[in-house]
């Protein structure tokens, strides 16, 4: 059986969690079937891997419109797959016209939901419209949707009620916990400006709206002063979250010591290092269909707490592994906290719960390894979505 793989994100070019997914999802998948990589992107010498960059016509035109010039570019060789499998609206639009033009079974993986990411249109304007219009599409003509949390299922069916539920399937996300694991160096951290000896409170993510940095950068006002916030927050949506961000670290910084923000990239070791320091890692996310950072941050031992909502309380065990921050949040598809001032103050509490007892937070962390470890390991992952695709080829 040969599977089409087909991705905006893949190694180098990775900036968010279904970057990461479809890598390991391949590693895995490759040690039973036969798997074809069709990525957007700059050509890469992994052997059945092809690169797929912007039609040259289409340089200057809009974003949208440009990865639709490149999904065409990918349809024509899919020919001899028995199934193609997409991932995000960007590779959705390849997957749903091969699986028509070469009457194939198109499975979609969903990271995401353009329903409930309104404040995408700030991003990309009209082309907000066009990648919900696809994302819709693709949909309904896939013979099965994968949602990466049964939270993510509901969000599905909810965004999409005229959907086949029996067609909407829950596979998690997965962790290599010998990939992410506890790392200690005391140097890296020192030259970031990383007191080993202090309590911390780790974030790290993409500043987009979903991600809820603003709301932890507000709580953060109510940590002990002997508590370090560290920030590891990149890639922007926009100038405007950032302009605020950048407020907000400016204003801590002037308050309180210990205020530490990297905006580069960090390789894997550097990243566990920081993860495996800190006294709780922090997901103030108000959207997030799973959250492979939290199973990161897990597999490197940390006491994680985060935002009830989408798919966390899945993966974090409140009590457990870490804790769980209660939301009530807007049903008009933005996730914003009906009460932002209390969410911001349950935030804090329960941190400053957490970062109090070192003791309790290493005991969280130790869990949550094991969690990681035994729930969601990669080859699961890989051998159910194998089963799904059996079951749709009869192969």
């Amino acid at each position: 059986m040969r599977v089409d793989i087909v991705t905006k994100e893949y190694p180098p070019e990775i900036y968010g969690g279904a970057g990461v997914h479809v890598t390991e999802l391949v590693r895995a998948l490759r040690r039973s079937i036969d798997v074809e990589v069709r990525a957007f992107g700059a050509p890469r010498d992994e052997p059945q891997t092809t690169s797929y960059a912007v039609p040259a016509e289409l340089a200057t035109a809009n974003g949208a419109i440009q990865t639709l010039g490149t999904d065409l570019e990918i349809v024509g060789d899919v020919a001899g797959a028995d199934l193609v499998h997409s991932h995000t609206w960007y590779a959705n639009f390849a997957g749903h016209l091969a699986s028509l033009l070469h009457g194939i079974p198109h499975v979609v993986s969903a990271h995401s939901l353009e329903p409930l990411r309104p404040w995408k249109a700030e991003q990309l304007g009209g082309g907000y419209a066009v990648s919900s219009y696809i994302e819709k599409t693709a949909y309904e003509g896939a013979a099965a949707i994968i949602a990466v949390s049964d939270g993510m299922r509901r969000d599905i069916l909810r965004s999409y009620p005229e959907l086949d539920p029996a067609k909407v399937r829950v596979i998690y996300n997965g962790i290599d916990v010998d990939a992410w694991r506890p790392v200690v160096d005391i140097d890296f951290l020192a030259a970031n400006g990383i007191d080993s000896t202090r309590p911390s409170v780790v974030f790290v993510g993409r500043i987009t709206r979903q991600k809820g940095l603003p709301y932890l950068l507000r709580a953060a006002e109510q940590l002990p002063p002997e508590v370090q916030l560290i920030l590891c927050a990149g890639a922007p949506d926009t100038p405007e979250i950032m302009a605020e961000v950048e407020e907000l670290v400016r204003g801590l910084q002037a308050t309180r010591e210990g205020v530490v923000w990297i905006d580069r990239h960090l390789s894997r070791h550097d990243l566990c290092a920081v993860l495996t320091s800190a006294t709780a890692f922090v997901c103030p996310s108000v959207y997030e269909p799973l959250g492979i950072v939290n199973l990161e941050a897990m597999a490197c031992g940390a006491a994680v707490v985060g935002t009830a909502t989408g798919g966390i309380p899945e993966v974090v065990a409140d009590g457990v592994t870490g804790r769980l921050v209660p939301i009530e949040q807007a049903q008009d598809g933005t996730g914003t906290p009906v009460d932002p001032e209390r969410f911001v103050n349950d935030l804090a509490r329960v941190l400053i719960e957490v970062v109090g007892d070192r003791e309790k937070a290493a005991e969280y962390g130790r869990a949550g390894r094991t969690r990681a470890a035994e729930e969601f390991s990669w080859q699961k992952i890989a051998d159910t979505t194998e089963e799904l695709y059996r079951e749709l080829t009869g192969r």
